[in-house]
C-alpha cells in the first residue's frame, strides 16, 4: 500500500514496417518495475523518431500534430495514474493502461460493501433488524473507516486487497490506538468478519483473509447474585419509592431471565394461561425474535400485581432507562450491604446460574433464556465454585447419601 513509480515511453515498432513506410507507435506503461504495453493507433516515420525525447523531429504542421496528440496521451495516461492512486490500494501498469483505453473492471470495495449493508440493516429496523444490531455494524463502519485513513491515508480498499496482515493490523489498532480491551476487539472483528463473508457469497473475492486468524474471546467471570443475596434484596427495606421500583424490577428479572429490552416492552397480552392452568409470560426475544415462555413463580407474580396499572402505557412494569436502571442499582446495593457491582444484566446471569445450580437441565435453561444455541447457556456452567460443593454434596465424599 505504498506509492508506486509510473514510467510512461513512446517507442516505434521497428520490426514491422507499413507500406508507406512508417512504423506504429507503442506506449509503454511501467509501474513499479511491471510493464504493460500496447499501440497508440498512431505511427511515424523511423527517420524522423526521436527515441529520447520519445517525439518526431519536424516542423510540419503533421509532425506538430502528432506530438501533441502523444504529449496529450501522455498526460491523459497520467491522470488515470492519479486517479487509480486515490482509492485503490495497489496501483498496477495494467489497471493505468485498462483505465487509459477505457476498460472498465468492476473492482468491489470494502467501504462500499459495509456501508451498503449498514444501509440495508437501518432500512430493516423494525423488521428482521433490532436497533442494537444496526448499532453494532455502525461502530464497527466507523471504527473500520478510522483504521484505513490513520493506517494507509485512504478512505476505501479493493475488497481483493484484504489479507491476513490487513486483519492483523486492525486488531492492532483496536487494541493500541482505539483502546479496545481483548473482548470489545474480539467482537469487532466478528463484526467485520461478516462483511467478509458478505464479499466471499457475492463473489467479489475467492480466498478467506480469516482462514489463518481466529477470534480469541476471552472468557468473562459473569456476576451474578446467591440465593441469599437475593434474600437480602428482598427484604431489605428502602425508603425511596424510586430507588424501590427498580430493585423490584431487578428482582423480576432475576426470577424471570428477561433481558431489560424484553421486560421493558411487556405487557399484558404477554401473560397467558398455560397447558399446565398457570400463567406463564409468553413472549418473543427483541434481540433475536427467539420464542420465550417462562412460568410466573409467586414473587413475580406478586410483583406483577403490585404495580398493575402503574404504568401509563400499558406495560407491566414501570421501567426506567437502562442507565437510569443501573445507576440506581448502585442505591439498591448500598441499601442492601451487598458489595458487588449489581447491573440489571446481572439479573439475568443470576437467573441462569441459579437454575443451574438447582440442577434444571441445560437445554431447559436455554429454552427459558431464548437462547438460540445451548454453547451460549453453558457459559454459566463455568461459573460457580459452590456448584462443585453441590455435586460432591451427593456423593459420600462429603457426607451426602
Amino acid at each position: 500500500m505504498s506509492k508506486s513509480n509510473l514510467n510512461i515511453r513512446f517507442y516505434l515498432r521497428t520490426n514491422h514496417v507499413n507500406r508507406d513506410g512508417t512504423c506504429a507507435i507503442m506506449v509503454r506503461i511501467s509501474v513499479n518495475g511491471e510493464r504493460t504495453a500496447f499501440s497508440t493507433k498512431l505511427s511515424a516515420d523511423p527517420n524522423k523518431w526521436d527515441a529520447d525525447t520519445n517525439h518526431v523531429d519536424g516542423k510540419s504542421k503533421a509532425d506538430k500534430e502528432l506530438n501533441r496528440t502523444l504529449d496529450d496521451m501522455r498526460a491523459s495516461i497520467r491522470n488515470h495514474y492519479y486517479e487509480l492512486e486515490r482509492y485503490d490500494a495497489l496501483v498496477t501498469a495494467e489497471k493505468v493502461r485498462n483505465a487509459f483505453l477505457g476498460i472498465t473492471v468492476r473492482t468491489e470495495s470494502l467501504m462500499q460493501l459495509f456501508k451498503e449493508y449498514v444501509d440495508e440493516c437501518r432500512s430493516l429496523l423494525g423488521i428482521s433488524r433490532t436497533k442494537a444490531t444496526v448499532q453494532k455494524y455502525d461502530r464497527c463502519y466507523r471504527r473500520v473507516q478510522e483504521f484505513l485513513k490513520a493506517k494507509y491515508k485512504l478512505s476505501d480498499i479493493p475488497l481483493v486487497e484484504i489479507g491476513h496482515k490487513f486483519i492483523t493490523d486492525l486488531e492492532c489498532y483496536l487494541r493500541t490506538v482505539s483502546k479496545c480491551n481483548e473482548n470489545t476487539t474480539a467482537k469487532f472483528l466478528q463484526t467485520f468478519k461478516m462483511i467478509i463473508i458478505r464479499a466471499r457469497n457475492n463473489g467479489y473475492i475467492k480466498g478467506d483473509p480469516f482462514a489463518n486468524y481466529k477470534i480469541r474471546l476471552k472468557r468473562v467471570d459473569r456476576g451474578y447474585l446467591t440465593e441469599e443475596e437475593l434474600k437480602i434484596l428482598r427484604e431489605t427495606p428502602i425508603t425511596s419509592k424510586r430507588v424501590a421500583q427498580v430493585r423490584d424490577v431487578f428482582l423480576f428479572a432475576c426470577y424471570t431471565g428477561l433481558a431489560y429490552i424484553d421486560l421493558k416492552l411487556l405487557r399484558a397480552e404477554n401473560i397467558r394461561t398455560s397447558f399446565d392452568g398457570n400463567q406463564w409470560i409468553m413472549t418473543h426475544r427483541h434481540k433475536t425474535d427467539t420464542p420465550v415462555n417462562v412460568p410466573i413463580l409467586d414473587i413475580p407474580m406478586e410483583l406483577i400485581e403490585r404495580y398493575k396499572g402503574v404504568s401509563k402505557k400499558g406495560y407491566i412494569l414501570p421501567i426506567l432507562s437502562n442507565q437510569k436502571m443501573n445507576q440506581y442499582l448502585k442505591d439498591v446495593a448500598e441499601a442492601c450491604g451487598i458489595e458487588k457491582n449489581i447491573t440489571f444484566h446481572m439479573a439475568r446471569h443470576t437467573n441462569a446460574t441459579l437454575l443451574i445450580y438447582n440442577g434444571t437441565n441445560i437445554t431447559t435453561v436455554q429454552k427459558l433464556l431464548g437462547h438460540k444455541s445451548v454453547k451460549t447457556t453453558q457459559i454459566y456452567t463455568n461459573i460457580m465454585d459452590i456448584t462443585i460443593v453441590r455435586d460432591l454434596e451427593r456423593t459420600t465424599l462429603l457426607g451426602g447419601e
